[in-house]
């Protein structure tokens, strides 16, 4: 039982430095790229929601954060957070 913390130390490190790189940094970009996306979207585009109802931004509110979306069965209120960022950018390179 020699050495005891000191010799782990350096082993604690590494485990925090691979958690901050393969967690907590690649999940700040995607919040930012995500906001990013939400601030930048505007009348006419075509969007996917979270739950998979495909639609186009009929108008936007910014008061509430909130947006209407049109789709083949009508039009829908919906907030702006429920737009998924990944399918809608998928749309938009096709």
């Amino acid at each position: 039982m020699q050495g005891g913390f000191s010799d782990q130390l350096p082993f604690l490190l590494l485990m925090l430095v691979v958690f901050f790189f393969f967690i907590i940094l690649p999940q700040s970009r995607r919040q930012k790229k995500e906001k990013n996306f939400v601030n930048n979207i505007k009348k006419g585009d075509r969007v996917i929601t979270k739950s998979g109802l495909h639609g186009k931004i009929f108008s936007l509110n910014d008061k509430d954060n909130t947006c209407v979306i049109e789709t083949q069965a009508g039009k829908l209120k919906i907030e702006c957070s429920a737009l998924s960022f990944e399918m809608s950018s998928k749309l938009k390179t096709k």
